[in-house]
């Protein structure tokens, strides 16, 4: 749309995608009709299992988006991904800013997760996993891990990362030929899933809000 001329800053017509617009200052139209802010929306979402975080999907499986149907909300963007197989904490919002601050690496916020795996025990599992190691040209490795209860066969594991390759957790133990059997993100800092029923989703509260932001820096400006 900012191509075709329809867009215009503070009354001058730009064409240029890469125009950097301050949202505090500078004064948007489309058309000659001022540009408003829709109200933002938080949501947290518990992802079941099966459900790709995609708003569609080119395979026609099912997508997320269909725990939100009916519920009146404004299209709002996963923050982040949880891959088909995996469920739990899955934040979406139509505040892109905020979206984006999250999930900077560079801004090392802590998302929390409990991993089933099919080995028994070791005491030094957690160490590799926390030492890391290359995988197919990514350096894995987890910033914390425990063992939170084990079996004759398989394990509980807490594994938390401050950031997110693809796949992070499952090529990581897959490369110590270990099986991921069920992975569930339980907190995001603080912000814990809870007794959230699966499918199910609530909004965030304002100090929930504000405390996820403290955990980035802000940035007030776009491309566009």
């Amino acid at each position: 749309m900012v191509g075709s001329g329809h867009v215009a800053v503070n009354g001058v017509v730009r064409r240029d995608p890469e125009w950097r617009v301050v949202l505090q200052r500078d004064r948007l139209t489309v058309d000659g009709q001022p540009v408003e802010r829709s109200t933002k929306v938080y949501v947290l979402l518990n992802k079941p299992r099966g459900l790709v975080t995609t708003a569609a999907d080119e395979q026609g499986r099912p997508t997320v988006y269909q725990c939100l149907e009916g519920a009146g909300l404004p299209f709002v963007s996963p923050v982040g991904r949880l891959d088909k197989a995996s469920e739990g904490l899955l934040l979406l919002t139509n505040d892109t800013a905020w979206a984006a601050r999250l999930t900077d690496p560079a801004s090392h916020v802590d998302k929390i997760y409990h991993v089933r795996a099919d080995c028994v025990a070791d005491a030094a599992l957690t160490e590799r996993l926390t030492a890391g190691l290359e995988v197919e040209g990514d350096f894995l490795a987890a910033k914390r891990a425990s063992l939170l209860r084990h079996g004759t066969r398989t394990i509980w594991l807490e594994i938390v990362l401050d950031e997110g390759k693809n796949r992070h957790i499952r090529r990581l133990l897959a490369a110590l030929g270990i099986n991921v059997l069920r992975l569930v993100r339980v907190a995001y800092v603080e912000l814990q899933l809870g007794n959230l029923p699966k499918g199910q989703f609530r909004h965030l509260s304002k100090i929930e809000i504000e405390s996820l932001s403290r955990m980035t820096k802000p940035n007030t400006s776009f491309g566009g």
